[in-house]
């Protein structure tokens, strides 16, 4: 019996298979992250700071690339899914379903922290949801840059800080130059998040993914915040879906010149031919 509900319910569609990863993957992740935020916000310091925002994302990074990893390559990030498209490691086709899979996935998660912390929601900000004042709670589940931040300069910090994000992921993952061992990925893309999160986070929050902040503004913009959400801080909302997108492309390009185009087996077998020619003529 089990096994005939298993089969029925067994999706053959690979592109259908990547999208539900890609969900699960995200929610998961964005669980984990939302929640920290909240608890540090709502618990007015009391039940934690911004070290645990940075360990709750990190976390849930880590255990959302091991849930997805394995069927979609858990891009879990719409701007390394759009850059892996323009790079052509994923076909065109695939790209709108991983996105909808991550906004998907993004957008529970922060429906299900906004139900888990309902309560103190309303406690906090007295039932007046707003984005910005002493009680504004918007920050909980979307970034906005902190008051002392010009557009260009939060522009800028998100630009660099996915750069840094793609950079590491790239580091981690290649084989032929000295990429992690086995199954350790995960974690140290997990620490990487952190790491930027402990370095990068003060000007902006750290989206460095579109994913991880359009679906939950969206979702603040439904729940009660209204469309603030969107007008705040100079259209700040734009920022985190095209700086991380640009700063992905570039973090890329860099890695390729300064290392991955010199580092191909041709070149490498051509190295050891010169190494084992320099080592005969001293002999």
């Amino acid at each position: 019996m089990l096994e005939k509900i298993q089969k029925a319910l067994t999706i053959r569609n690979s592109t259908v298979r990547e999208m539900l990863a890609e969900a699960l993957g995200m929610f998961i992740l964005m669980v984990f992250g939302l929640s920290s935020v909240a608890q540090v916000v709502l618990g007015r310091g009391k039940f934690g700071e911004h070290l645990s925002i940075n360990l709750g994302f990190g976390i849930g990074v880590t255990l959302g690339i091991h849930a997805a990893g394995g069927i979609s390559g858990a891009h879990l990030n719409a701007a390394i899914t759009f850059t892996h498209c323009i790079l052509g490691n994923l076909p065109w086709s695939k790209f709108g379903a991983y996105v909808f899979g991550q906004f998907l996935g993004s957008f529970l998660a922060a429906a299900t922290v906004f139900g888990i912390y309902y309560d103190a929601l309303y406690d906090y900000s007295k039932g007046n949801f707003t984005v910005t004042g002493p009680t504004a709670t918007a920050s909980i589940f979307s970034t906005y840059p902190a008051s002392n931040v010009s557009l260009t300069g939060g522009f800028f910090t998100e630009f660099v800080a996915t750069m840094m994000l793609i950079l590491g992921i790239l580091v981690i993952h290649d084989e032929k130059n000295n990429g992690a061992l086995q199954g350790t990925q995960a974690l140290l893309t997990g620490m990487l998040v952190l790491g930027i999160g402990l370095g990068m986070g003060m000007n902006t929050g750290y989206a460095i993914n579109p994913s991880r902040d359009l679906p939950p503004r969206i979702f603040t913009a439904i729940a009660g915040w209204g469309m603030d959400v969107f007008t705040s801080r100079y259209y700040w909302w734009w920022v985190p879906l095209i700086a991380p997108t640009l700063g992905c492309l570039a973090g890329v390009l860099i890695y390729k010149l300064f290392v991955d185009f010199h580092n191909q087996p041709a070149l490498k077998n051509e190295n050891e031919k010169e190494q084992t020619v320099v080592e005969t003529d001293t002999l």
